[in-house]
């Protein structure tokens, strides 16, 4: 007999083991890059704020996140917290946009799809808006409208330098006029913020779209933009197939529109904090008193 003939033999005549079971990783215990694909800890991602640590992509984070990577410990107030939105065209699709709002606010535990509030950076008072892509892709409804144009009316009167982070893909359809409104409401809220000559920064995100693209994310004092964010109005196929020719590779990205005037600066999260900070000492010669007890 020979070796493997021997071996061949012994394999059958051991009892079968059973197989070992797969363990079960529990949800949000990893999460993957959508650039390279590396898993990463997610809290090891958060300490990071997720950012890539393998490709440095910028991964989307939510406003919770967001307010708690810019603004000072326990110096956050919420404004506007009492709005809620309705549906005043009883619109309906596949799904009744009631239920939609629904769905949405047991999926993020928001309101709307934006956070507004007041709070400190590095020790200076600021007003701060910051649009959830998770609520219905952060689109633009008429109560996300009224809460930021509320948050610029309230940062005009207090005197206080005003930062939006952007993250949208544009007007709420289910809306219809009255979300396109909410374009010129807030402009108009930003030009009399403007001529009270405070400082406005809008900060561009991973995708900062369609009305808001077209309205108050391009009214800055400096625009800010993350690196590699997709910005733009209408879809790379709908302009291609409107002018009838093909776009430059990398078109709608920060870094193309670095390049052309319409970003004045690419800043990684590690440093957006600090630069927003820096920026505002530069414009404001003195700053306002902050209250403890802001109420809009």
């Amino acid at each position: 007999m020979s070796l493997f003939d021997w071996f061949a033999n012994r394999r059958k005549s051991e009892p079968a083991h059973k197989p070992t079971p797969e363990r079960e990783i529990a949800d949000g215990l990893w999460t993957k890059c959508e650039a390279c694909g590396v898993l990463s800890y997610t809290k090891d991602l958060q300490a990071n704020h997720f950012v890539c640590s393998s490709c440095n992509h910028h991964l989307r984070v939510d406003s919770d996140e967001r307010i708690s990577q810019l603004i000072d410990a326990d110096t956050w107030q919420s404004l506007s917290e009492e709005l809620q939105p309705t549906d005043p065209l009883g619109f309906h699709d596949r799904k009744a946009y009631s239920d939609r709002l629904k769905e949405a606010q047991d999926k993020t535990n928001l309101t709307e799809g934006v956070q507004t509030g007041v709070g400190l950076i590095d020790g200076l008072p600021l007003a701060l808006g910051v649009m959830d892509f998770r609520f219905m892709g952060g689109s633009m409804g008429s109560v996300v409208g009224e809460k930021l144009c509320r948050l610029v009316e309230y940062a005009t009167e207090q005197a206080f330098p005003l930062v939006i982070v952007c993250a949208s893909g544009g007007a709420r359809m289910q809306e219809g006029m009255l979300s396109l409104m909410q374009m010129a409401k807030i402009s108009g809220a930003l030009q009399r913020h403007r001529e009270a000559g405070l400082l406005y920064i809008p900060v561009l995100t991973h995708p900062t779209t369609g009305g808001v693209t077209a309205s108050f994310a391009m009214l800055g004092d400096v625009t800010l933009a993350e690196p590699k964010a997709t910005i733009g109005f209408a879809g790379r196929r709908v302009i291609e197939q409107t002018l009838r020719e093909k776009l430059p590779e990398g078109f709608q990205t920060s870094e193309y529109l670095l390049q052309h005037g319409f970003v004045d600066a690419i800043i990684n999260r590690f440093q957006l904090k600090k630069t927003i900070a820096q920026l505002i000492c530069l414009h404001q010669p003195y700053f306002p008193t902050f209250s403890q007890q802001a109420t809009v």
